[in-house]
């Protein structure tokens, strides 16, 4: 895929430069020092401490990754831009800086589509920076190479849409764009670089004028200190209070005062799959394995950086304890989160805490010393551990079961036992069952370790994930896919070859989605639409582009396989084989497939 550069505009730069030069001449002076659009836009990156582009290269593009690996950044090539794309966004959750990709125009830019509006649901901050045809040639539906309006096509899945026209620009462009993608609730940003930009000239001095060097592009946003009394007069009049962690907490890093928060209250905990470690599953008040109980019966639940969405059942129905989905429950509410906007989306919230969660959680701490604060009945707290002990023992008998071939609870237990000793151990997780099923088995003591689907659930995120997390952190990374999610992103095995990152592939591989049994309603010789090819060697593919590859059918191989990946720092691939009738219809949310709620009724 390629953007459009005609070399007429190569030459337009050119003739910019003799005129320039000849001018000077002319004068007697001389020529100024001349610099191009190309330049500008990576002066304007390095400024604002960007340190790496992910990206699939095309015109004009290839010149630009060129140059920008000449200029001194760290250029990560992949196989599609979706990729590229998911990779950028978990930089810049893990780091807090807007991660940076490029692609190409109008297909690449669209292949990136899913994955900048994916950073944007989840509120990672990311910037998308597409080459693109002319305004005026999309304006007039002339026709052009590749032609799309990709700056409105972009907006409705964007936190901000930008295009920069003129080459001065471009250091305001870069800044907008940071600013977008960190203050308030962070998200996707789409930068629009029509392929004319990057060969404007202009003077060197000038250009360097231009460059703005963005001032505290996230600053901190303190609550209100009424809304923090009336918070902690909620928190203290409840009975049976639960805290919920979302993966805004995970992101804020503020994990000191909020451990400390969570343990001078002594109210239970909860956390969602990304905000896992923030506190070791192990801790004392950890409530994860009691979560249908608590969520059911606590009279206060306090939300921190985690919305009232779907993945928690829209704080309705008989999760909550309601009488129905539409039902809401008869608790109260405390939410922290610094968009107001996220207040009362589903049910009534009523000490609603607008402002950052390191700013918050560190004012509630503030006000807890002056006032104090009685930590909740032992009733609720032992109810609550007495639950999580019966089902952790329940879990531990579930997971020393032993069954040949393995199903996913076998292999999960063999990767628990080497994953539980190395917490530097960055984990990505995608899949249906795959997915569903390490929640709850692997346990996480360090925070922003858990990498996931996220909010939307969608699936291909696993080799952008990895990549980013290595690339960003250089520790080690173990990537757990569903054989069906492995192949959305799977071809950038090469790309974790070509740059040698310390990235295990593990697949669980059942030959199918959610099973591989499913057969052929009318006899036919193609197979169900849930069949994979039976017996796919996926190992084969590391050891095609160089890695280390290898098949494994009993828990002891897939342990050894495993802490050998891990320790060797080179990319491996294990292709773990799965019972082929392990797995259920959509994992855990088979409730929202209509086939089986119509099965209900």
């Amino acid at each position: 895929m390629s953007s459009v550069l005609k070399t007429t505009e190569t030459d337009e730069s050119t003739l910019l430069r003799e005129q320039s030069q000849q001018a000077g001449q002319a004068q007697g002076a001389e020529p100024a020092e001349q610099t191009d659009g190309f330049h500008v836009l990576l002066d304007a990156l390095k400024a604002n401490d960007v340190e790496t582009i992910y990206g699939l290269v095309g015109i004009p593009i290839t010149d630009l990754a060129r140059l920008a690996q000449a200029e001194g950044f760290r250029f990560i090539g992949f196989r599609h831009e979706a990729n590229a794309v998911n990779a950028a966004a978990i930089a810049g959750y893990l780091t807090k800086k807007p991660g940076i990709a490029m692609t190409v125009s109008a297909p690449g830019f669209l292949n990136g589509l899913v994955a900048l509006a994916n950073a944007t649901v989840n509120c990672f901050p990311m910037i998308m920076i597409s080459g693109s045809s002319e305004r005026e040639i999309v304006d007039l539906a002339q026709g052009d190479y590749e032609e799309l309006d990709q700056l409105n096509a972009a907006k409705p899945y964007v936190k901000a849409s930008y295009r920069i026209n003129h080459i001065e620009d471009i250091g305001i462009g870069v800044a907008r764009a940071i600013r977008a993608a960190v203050s308030g609730r962070p998200g996707g940003v789409y930068l629009d670089v029509p392929a004319k930009l990057l060969g404007q000239a202009m003077e060197a001095a000038a250009a360097q004028r231009s460059i703005v060097k963005v001032v505290d592009p996230s600053p901190a946003q303190i609550p209100a200190p009424d809304a923090i009394a009336r918070a902690l007069d909620v928190l203290k009049k409840a009975k049976r209070p639960v805290i919920m962690l979302g993966k805004g907490a995970a992101y804020a890093q503020a994990d000191a005062d909020i451990r400390a928060f969570v343990e001078r209250t002594g109210i239970p905990y909860l956390a969602m799959s990304m905000a896992k470690g923030l506190l070791p599953d192990n801790h004392p008040q950890a409530a994860i394995a009691a979560r249908s109980y608590a969520l059911k019966e606590a009279d206060c639940v306090m939300l921190i950086g985690a919305r009232l969405n779907w993945l928690l059942s829209h704080g309705k129905g008989p999760t909550w304890g309601g009488k129905d989905h539409k039902d809401w429950a008869q608790k109260t509410f405390v939410q922290i989160d610094i968009s107001a906007q996220e207040m009362d989306s589903n049910v009534p919230i009523d000490a609603p805490l607008a402002g950052d969660i390191g700013s918050t959680v560190s004012a509630l701490l503030a006000a807890i010393d002056q006032t104090g604060f009685d930590k909740p009945d032992a009733g609720w707290t032992g109810a609550i551990a007495e639950k999580r002990d019966a089902n952790i023992a329940k879990m531990a008998k579930t997971l020393s079961a032993k069954s040949a071939p393995m199903n996913f609870m076998t292999a999960l237990s063999a990767m628990r036992d080497v994953l539980k000793d190395k917490p530097e151990v960055y984990l990505v997780n995608e899949g249906a069952n795959t997915l569903d099923l390490a929640r709850s088995v692997i346990d996480m003591s360090v925070p922003r370790k858990r990498l996931d689907s996220g909010t939307w659930g969608v699936m291909g995120i696993g080799m952008g994930y990895a990549i980013g997390a290595a690339v960003t952190s250089g520790q080690p990374v173990v990537a757990l896919e569903g054989d069906s999610a492995f192949g959305f992103s799977g071809m950038e095995v090469e790309t974790i070859c070509r740059y040698n990152l310390p990235v295990t592939v593990v697949i669980f591989n059942n030959n199918g989605v959610y099973k591989g049994c499913d057969v052929n309603p009318t006899g036919g010789a193609d197979p169900a639409p849930t069949v994979f090819v039976k017996g796919a060697r996926y190992d084969m593919l590391m050891q095609a582009f160089g890695g280390e590859g290898s098949t494994v059918n009993t828990p002891e191989e897939l342990s050894a396989a495993l802490a050998q990946g891990i320790s060797s720092g080179r990319p491996t691939l294990i292709n773990v084989v799965i019972d082929e009738k392990a797995g259920t219809e959509s994992g855990r949310i088979t409730h929202l497939n209509p086939q089986s709620a119509a099965k209900k009724k």
